[in-house]
C-alpha cells in the first residue's frame, strides 16, 4: 500500500497556515518587501553609544527579526508538510537567504555593544529605556571574551547558511532519497516500511516481525553509511570550528555556554546515570524474563511486556486522554489545548515526504504549530502530551514576553513537554486497578525513564565522544562511529544482546545535527518528574505556570527555580533514578501476580 500524498490527506487533520499568511502570494510579498528593507538595520551602525540609540538600533532590529522568522517559519513549515515538494524547499531556501541577509546586516549589533567600556553596559543594564533588553545587555556583558570584531562577526553571519548544508543533506537523503524496502506485515501483506510505521513494527508482539522491520530499516541505513559518516563528520568539524573562533575551550563548553549551563551538568547527568545501570539491568532482565526468551535482542526493547491489553489510541480518543490527564494545571491551560485542537495548530497524521517524528514550532504573534505522524499508539498519546507541552510553553511565553524575550532555551523547553507526559502517566495509573493494565500504563512509564533518561543520556555521551575524537585528531570514520557507538550500548543495555545493525543507530539521529541539544531530555525529564510530583502532592501549579511565561528573560536554571527545580543540585536526577528503581520493584511485583 502506497502513501498518500499531501493533497490527498484529509485537511481536518492538517495545520492551518494561512493564520501566518493568507496564501503563498502574500508570502511572496511579505518576503520580497523584507529582502528589500534587511538591510536598512545598518543605518543604526555607530549609533549605540547613548541609551536612546541602543533603543532605536535594538528596536529595529527585533522588528525586522520578528518578521523574518514569521516568513522563515511558514516556507519552513510549508517544507515539512512535503519535503519532496520543489515548492516548499524553494520558500525555505529563500526564507533562509533572508535571514542571512539580516543577520550579516546586523553583524554589527552584539560586538559595537561588547566594544562599549564595562561601566556603560552595566549602567545600560539599569537604565529603564532599555528594560526590554535588559537580559540581552547582561549576556553581553558575560559573553565578552567571546564575541569577536564586527568585520569577523559579518563573516560568520554569512556562514549561517552554508554551515546548514551537512543538516539539510542529512533530511534530504533520509527523509526523501533513501528508499526504505517493502516488508511483509502481521496479516502477511507487503507494505511500505516507512520511519513513521517502523514505530509500530518494533512494538510489535510478532517477534519474527519486529526482527524483519529493525534490518530491514537499519539494513537500509547501513547502506549509506559512508555518506552519513561523511555528513555527521562535516557537522562536528563545523562545531570545532566555531568553538575554535569563539575561543571556547571545547565545542561542549561553547554549546554549554549560550544558556549559561556549568558542564558540571552534563558530566553529572553522565554520572549519575552510569551509576545506576544496575537498575536498567534488572529491567532489562524482567524484560527478558516476561518475554521467555534466553536471548534479548535490540529489536525487543519496544514491545510491551503485558499481554492483554488494547494498545490502539484513535486521536480523538487522545485529545480527551490528555486533556483529562493536565487538568492539575488548571482550567486555563485546558482552555489552551481546546484552542490547539480545535484552531489548525496540529498537523497529524503521516503523509509521503512528510517530517518524520515529531516537534512544536512557536510563531510569535500568531500561535504554535504541532506536527506528528499518529498511528494510534500508545507512544502517540504521550507524544501529543509531549508537543502540546512545547506548544502551550511557546503560547504563554509569546503571550507574556516581548519578542526579544519570548524565545525560550531548549534547556527548559524539554521541562514543558516532559511535565505533560509524566501528568499523563500518573493519570492513567491513578485511575486503574486491574493489575494488569496497571503493569501495561507502568511498563510505559518505565520505558520512559529508558528511552529518555538513559538513552538520550547515551546519545549525550555519543556526542561528547565523537567530538573528542574530532579534537583529538581522529577521523569519524563509520568504523569509529559504529565502534563508539556499540561500546556505548554494551554499557547501557548490559544483558542484551546487541545487535550488529544496531551500531549504525546513530546515522539516524537528525538531532545529532544540533550538537548537544539531546542531554537535555533527559535533565529536562528529570526536573519534570519532581515538577509533577510536587503538583500532584501539593495541588499548587502556580510556580510552573509562571515559569511558562518567563520564555527568555532569564536564564533557564534560574528559570526553573520558579518551578521549584534546581538542577545544579545532583539530587534532581538522583532522585529520579530512584523512581525508575522503585518502578522497576513495583512491576515486578505486578508481573508476579499475573
Amino acid at each position: 500500500m502506497a502513501q498518500l500524498t499531501r493533497k490527498e490527506m484529509d485537511p481536518r487533520f492538517q495545520w492551518d497556515l494561512t493564520h501566518i499568511f493568507p496564501d503563498d502570494a502574500a508570502w511572496e510579498a511579505a518576503l520580497e518587501e523584507a529582502l528589500a528593507t534587511a538591510e536598512e538595520i545598518s543605518a543604526y551602525r555607530g549609533t549605540l553609544h547613548t541609551p536612546q540609540g541602543a533603543r532605536k538600533a535594538l528596536d529595529a532590529y527585533y522588528a525586522m527579526a520578528e518578521r523574518a522568522e514569521r516568513i522563515y517559519l511558514y516556507g519552513e513549515l510549508t517544507k515539512s508538510g512535503d519535503n519532496g515538494d520543489p515548492r516548499g524547499q524553494a520558500m525555505q531556501d529563500r526564507a533562509m537567504g533572508l535571514l542571512v541577509r539580516l543577520g550579516a546586516a546586523a553583524s554589527f549589533l552584539t560586538p559595537e555593544l561588547a566594544a562599549l567600556p564595562v561601566e556603560t553596559l552595566e549602567a545600560y543594564a539599569q537604565d529603564e529605556l532599555l528594560a526590554p533588553y535588559r537580559h540581552g545587555i547582561l549576556d553581553i556583558l558575560r559573553g565578552r571574551a567571546h564575541v569577536l570584531p564586527p568585520e569577523q562577526e559579518h563573516m560568520l553571519a554569512l556562514l549561517a547558511d552554508p554551515a546548514q548544508t551537512p543538516d539539510n543533506a542529512f533530511s534530504m537523503l533520509s527523509e526523501v532519497d533513501m528508499r526504505l524496502p517493502m516488508i511483509q506485515n502481521e496479516k502477511g501483506e507487503m507494505v511500505q516500511l516507512t520511519h513513521g510505521n517502523f514505530g509500530c513494527f518494533r512494538e510489535s508482539p510478532d517477534r519474527a516481525l519486529r526482527k524483519a522491520a529493525f534490518e530491514a530499516y537499519f539494513g537500509a541505513f547501513n547502506q549509506y553509511i559512508h555518506t552519513f559518516a561523511a555528513l555527521y563528520g562535516g557537522s562536528v568539524k563545523m562545531d570545532g570550528f566555531y568553538a575554535q573562533v569563539r575561543h571556547h575551550e571545547s565545542p561542549l563548553s561553547g554549546a554549554l555556554f549560550a544558556n549559561n549551563i556549568p558542564s558540571a551538568v552534563y558530566d553529572s547527568l553522565l554520572t549519575a546515570v552510569h551509576a545506576n545501570f544496575p537498575a536498567m539491568e534488572r529491567y532489562l532482565a524482567l524484560r527478558k524474563k516476561v518475554l521467555g526468551l534466553s536471548e534479548l535482542h535490540m529489536y525487543d526493547l519496544y514491545c510491551p511486556i503485558v499481554e492483554g491489553v488494547s494498545a490502539s489510541y484513535p486521536f480523538e480518543r487522545a485529545k480527551a486522554m490528555v486533556k483529562e490527564a493536565l487538568a492539575p494545571l488548571g482550567p486555563a491551560y485546558g482552555a489552551l489545548l481546546d484552542k490547539a485542537y480545535q484552531e489548525g495548530w496540529i498537523d497529524v497524521y503521516e503523509n509521503k515526504g512528510k517530517t518524520t517524528g515529531a516537534f512544536s514550532c512557536g510563531v510569535y504573534g500568531v500561535h504554535p504549530y504541532v506536527l506528528l505522524n499518529y498511528t494510534d499508539t500508545l507512544d502517540d498519546v504521550f507524544t501529543l502530551a509531549h508537543e502540546l507541552g512545547h506548544a502551550i510553553h511557546s503560547y504563554r511565553s509569546d503571550g507574556a514576553q516581548t519578542y526579544a524575550n519570548h524565545d525560550y532555551a531548549i534547556f527548559v523547553a524539554e521541562v514543558a513537554s516532559t511535565v505533560n507526559e509524566v501528568l499523563l502517566t500518573y493519570h492513567l495509573l491513578d485511575g486503574e486497578k486491574d493489575p494488569r493494565r496497571r503493569a501495561y500504563y507502568l511498563n510505559h512509564f518505565l520505558e520512559g525513564f529508558r528511552t529518555t533518561l538513559f538513552r538520550q543520556t547515551l546519545f549525550a555521551e555519543f556526542e561528547k565522544e565523537a567530538h573528542n575524537m574530532a579534537q583529538a585528531g581522529q577521523p569519524l570514520t563509520p568504523e569509529a562511529l559504529n565502534g563508539l557507538y556499540r561500546r556505548l550500548n554494551q554499557a547501557y543495555y548490559t544483558g542484551a544482546v546487541v545487535d550488529p545493525l544496531q551500531d549504525t543507530e546513530w546515522a539516524r539521529i537528525p538531532h545529532f545535527y544540533n550538537a548537544f541539544y539531546v542531554y537535555q531530555y533527559a535533565t529536562g525529564y528529570s526536573a519534570a518528574v519532581a515538577i509533577a510530583s510536587h503538583i500532584r502532592e501539593t495541588g499548587d501549579a502556580e510556580g510552573y505556570l509562571r515559569f511558562l511565561e518567563t520564555g527568555g528573560s532569564d536564564y533557564p536554571m534560574e528559570e526553573l527555580k520558579l518551578a521549584g527545580v534546581d538542577l545544579s543540585r545532583p539530587e534532581t536526577i538522583e532522585n529520579a533514578l530512584a523512581v525508575f528503581a522503585k518502578g522497576v520493584d513495583e512491576l515486578e511485583a505486578l508481573l508476579q501476580q499475573l
